[in-house]
This record gives C-alpha cells, sequence and structure tokens, in this order.
C-alpha cells in the first residue's frame, strides 16, 4: 500500500494531539461557553468562568458555578490564574484578548453559532481542546436526543410563531434559535415580516399579522423590558384570541451546546399547550 506524504503528516499531527497532555488551567470568558466547560472538563480543569456563569437568570449552570472560581473578563485577572488555555468569543474584550496575545497565552476564539450543525461543532472543538473527546460526543448525543425528542410526527399540525425578546428584539432566519423553532414544529413568522436575522419588530406588525404562538424571553424578576410593556398593551385584547404567549426563560434563548437540550424541551412544552389551548 502507497501512502502518500500528506497522509503521514495528518497522522503525525493526530499522534502529535494525542500525545500532548489536557490543558490543566482553562479561563472561560464567555457565557455560552462557560456551559460547555461546565458539562466537558474535569472539575480541577477550571481554572475561573466568566461573571455571567453565577447568574440564575442568564446561566443555565449556576448552580455548578456557585463554587468555581470567575473573572470580570480583566486581562489582569486572566493572566493571574496563570491558565494554559483561554476560551473566548469574538464579543469578548479586545484589551484582554491583546494583553493575553502579547503574552502568548494560548486563546481560542468562538463566533455564535448559527446552527445546530455550528453548534455541535463547537461542542466537538472544545472537548477535544480540553482533552475529552469522548465527553463531547456523548454531549452531542444527548442534544441530538432532544431535538429528536422535541420534533414533532410527520405530518402534524405547525403552529406560526415569533420568539421574541424583552429588549424588543425578535429572532428572524439565519440564527440558531430559529433552526431550533423549526425543529420544534414552529414556522417562524419574522420571515413574512421582512427579518434578515435579529431584529425589531413593532407592536403595529403584531396586531396586523400576529403569529398563533408568541415564544416571549422572561427577564429576570423587577426587570421590565420594551418587550414586556408590549405584552401588556390594551391593543393586544383585540388579538386574544388568535395570539397565545408561552414564557421561556431568557437563558434559553442566547447560547447553543447542552443549553439546546433545555431550549428544544421548552419549545415543545410552548406547543403542546397551545395546542392543547386550542392553537
Amino acid at each position: 500500500m502507497i501512502v502518500s506524504r500528506r497522509e503521514i503528516v495528518v497522522g503525525a499531527m493526530a499522534l502529535t494531539a494525542a500525545a500532548a497532555p489536557p490543558p490543566r488551567r482553562i479561563v472561560s470568558l464567555n457565557a455560552c461557553l462557560d456551559a460547555m466547560l461546565v458539562h466537558l472538563a474535569d472539575r480541577n480543569q477550571i481554572a475561573a468562568l466568566s461573571h455571567y456563569a453565577r447568574d440564575p437568570h442568564g446561566s443555565t449552570v449556576a448552580e455548578q458555578a456557585k463554587s468555581l472560581p470567575y473573572t470580570w473578563e480583566s486581562a489582569e485577572e486572566v493572566i493571574a490564574l496563570r491558565p494554559d488555555l483561554v476560551l473566548a468569543s469574538q464579543h469578548s474584550a479586545l484589551a484582554t484578548r491583546n494583553a493575553l496575545k502579547r503574552l502568548e497565552v494560548p486563546v481560542q476564539r468562538f463566533a455564535v453559532p448559527k446552527t445546530i450543525a455550528e453548534s455541535l461543532a463547537q461542542v466537538r472543538k472544545v472537548a477535544r481542546l480540553i482533552g475529552r473527546p469522548e465527553r463531547g460526543e456523548a454531549l452531542v448525543a444527548r442534544v441530538e436526543a432532544a431535538l429528536a425528542a422535541a420534533t414533532p410526527a410527520s405530518g402534524a399540525r405547525r403552529l406560526t410563531a415569533l420568539i421574541y425578546q424583552p429588549n424588543g428584539f425578535a429572532a428572524g432566519p439565519n440564527t440558531l434559535v430559529d433552526e431550533v423553532m423549526t425543529r420544534a414544529g414552529f414556522d417562524n413568522v419574522a420571515r413574512r415580516y421582512g427579518l434578515k436575522a435579529w431584529g425589531n419588530v413593532g407592536l403595529e406588525r403584531l396586531l396586523a399579522d400576529p403569529p398563533e404562538v408568541l415564544l416571549v424571553g422572561e427577564p429576570a424578576p423587577g426587570a421590565r423590558g420594551w418587550a414586556d410593556r408590549v405584552m401588556t398593551h390594551p391593543a393586544l385584547k383585540s388579538i386574544a384570541g388568535r395570539m397565545r404567549q408561552a414564557r421561556l426563560p431568557e437563558r434559553l434563548l442566547y447560547c447553543g451546546g447542552p443549553v439546546l437540550i433545555e431550549t428544544a424541551d421548552a419549545m415543545a412544552r410552548a406547543r403542546a399547550l397551545a395546542l392543547k389551548e386550542g392553537a
């Protein structure tokens, strides 16, 4: 058998990666990466999570994060932890990223996934980076099982719906949550509203062309956003019989990875309840 030079190089790289010890001190600077790290890493590998991880209204790993270190994403804090791997998003503080680059601290940046496939690829990448590829595959299997469980039977009636964030934003196509909605049996009306990704949808548009279900992001107690004010507007009484509301915790609308397990379940329950109520 003739082995090409490329095959030799790829094989050598694979052996090198397999032989390299997993990072021992990992820092996450992003809430979505926090969740992946908590699900995939050994506890003693986590040098720190982001400060968002402890927020019970914004994080799905708040309970686990209570006993783990965290940072406010400053370069000084991160450098003091002496990490051998930092997980960052494209929105992580530029000053921190630049400081870590100057000191040659290994940083892996992740974009916001727009599809389920992209999100699962990130799970696998994080798992490889931290030396736990088998846990990555196990987590991917759990996410896929949750999505399958949330998918209605073939031929089941679909419902029109709109994700409505308390800050007044709606999720359109080319967003991760849009694909989850589709898998859970909803047709996103943001398309017929002309949205290309995330954007605003005004009250007038809702009144003129309402979805059957409005999936409202539920903010932290005491925090009232624009969407909440819209939801209590007297004009909505005129379409009360045509549009039902379903509240979803905000923390389920931001991230992919392991968060998709809860998001898919919440979407499925919202659809089942709407059908039960006569949608």
